[in-house]
């Protein structure tokens, strides 16, 4: 029955599923809780099931911990039955060479400190508790090396689970179930002897333990304290969203409030919101009909990759490379698809993380159709990345 009562307690606290609250605790009031109890005795007390009540008194101490002092009456009936008449009403059955009834009802009075740690504090809230105290018995206890009708103080142990269920600021519902260990002295594993002169062997465990059920009120004094709600300030709000409308921190033509994408290359052409559509790597030559990079052309490749690998987007990016007319169409374009991938390889070498695409275009899109002079050829020359997805490359 014990063992049942304890699981069932148990589950009921793992269901209780709820978050937190994230505020800051504030509450360190006083309360009293009355209760009442459901009593199961156990070891070697041989007693049916009773009743109790009580009352505590306690201060939240934070967020974790409360600390409590709690008085308490019990009542159980005691079941010591006199084999010598075949009875549970055991007139004149001799124990430990005392003669007395041992069935009737006994009672518990007594006290305990108790220590409640909460998982956490919300509308639902569990916790364990721990608690030492004192506890005086009275009325039949064959268990004991007392007679009938007597008196028998000791210390108590309680530890348990148990939850509180908030209704409003100053009551809360609140239940327990714990398990109690009694240290009065005991007489388990002695014989007794009936008044007819027959002797039997008392098979009790000599420990004496209960279990408890307790639901009760908890009802705080003074108002529940709230954390103070810090009001927002529209004025500051409207005016940095007025300032970012006035700046464009990148260069690129849209405002710091509208850019998708902050911190566009210098040069680069952009859609609406701030994203790169093209640009061209001015600077980025090559040897006399080679695809290897100059020096200075490394270099310049260093800083776009810095910006590519600072500032990512997740479009793929094509390397286009075009060429002056000189030389055959042939030659030249496949001249352009070798610079087009030299460069590719450089800037994966580099850190980007874009996946990139060589693209040759040989002489077939001039910025000047017919060239006149190595100035114009120079401007024909050049290398660009066009970001997948934008207006088609080849009409710029």
């Amino acid at each position: 029955m014990k063992k049942r009562l304890m699981t069932m307690g148990l589950a009921s606290i793992a269901v209780m599923g709820s978050v937190a609250q994230a505020e800051e605790f504030l509450d360190d009031r006083f309360y009293v809780a009355p209760f009442g109890t459901y009593l199961q005795p156990g070891g070697n007390t041989n007693g049916y099931g009773g009743w109790g009540a009580g009352a505590g008194f306690g201060k939240i101490l934070d967020e974790h911990f409360n600390v409590e002092v709690r008085a308490f009456w019990e009542n159980y009936q005691s079941s010591r039955v006199n084999p010598g008449v075949g009875t549970s009403n055991a007139v004149n059955t001799q124990w430990r060479g005392k003669v007395g009834n041992w069935n009737g009802q006994t009672d518990l009075t007594g006290g305990t400190i108790d220590g409640q740690f909460y998982f956490f504090r919300d509308t639902l809230s569990p916790y364990v508790v721990a608690a030492i105290g004192g506890m005086n018995t009275s009325g039949p206890q064959p268990w004991t090396k007392l007679a009938n009708g007597a008196s028998n103080a000791s210390f108590i142990f309680e530890t348990g689970v148990g939850a509180t269920y908030e209704v409003l600021d100053n009551l809360l519902l609140r239940a327990d179930i714990r398990y109690r260990i009694n240290t009065a002295p005991t007489t388990g594993g002695n014989s007794y002897t009936t008044a007819n002169g027959v002797t039997y062997s008392n098979s009790g465990s000599g420990v004496l333990n209960d279990m408890l059920i307790n639901f009760g009120v908890v009802i705080p004094f003074g108002d529940k304290p709230k954390p103070t709600a810090l009001a927002a300030a529209p004025a500051p709000v409207a005016a940095a969203k007025n300032e970012c409308a006035t700046r464009d921190t990148d260069h690129d033509g849209v405002n710091d409030c509208d850019d998708k994408c902050p911190g566009t290359m210098a040069g680069a052409k952009v859609d609406e919101v701030g994203c790169p559509l093209s640009i061209e790597l001015k600077g980025v030559n090559f040897k006399v009909d080679s695809a290897e990079l100059l020096p200075e052309s490394k270099r310049i490749l260093d800083r776009v990759a810095e910006q590519l690998i600072a500032y990512p987007t997740k479009k793929d990016i094509e390397v286009v490379g075009h060429t002056s007319t000189e030389a055959s169409v042939k030659h030249n374009q496949a001249l352009s698809e070798r610079r087009s991938e030299s460069v590719v390889q450089y800037l994966k070498w580099a850190g980007v993380k874009n996946k990139l695409h060589a693209l040759g275009m040989g002489e077939s899109h001039p910025l000047i159709p017919h060239e006149r002079n190595e100035a114009d050829r120079t401007v024909n020359r050049r290398v660009q990345l066009v970001w997948r997805g934008e207006p088609d490359y080849k009409t710029k």
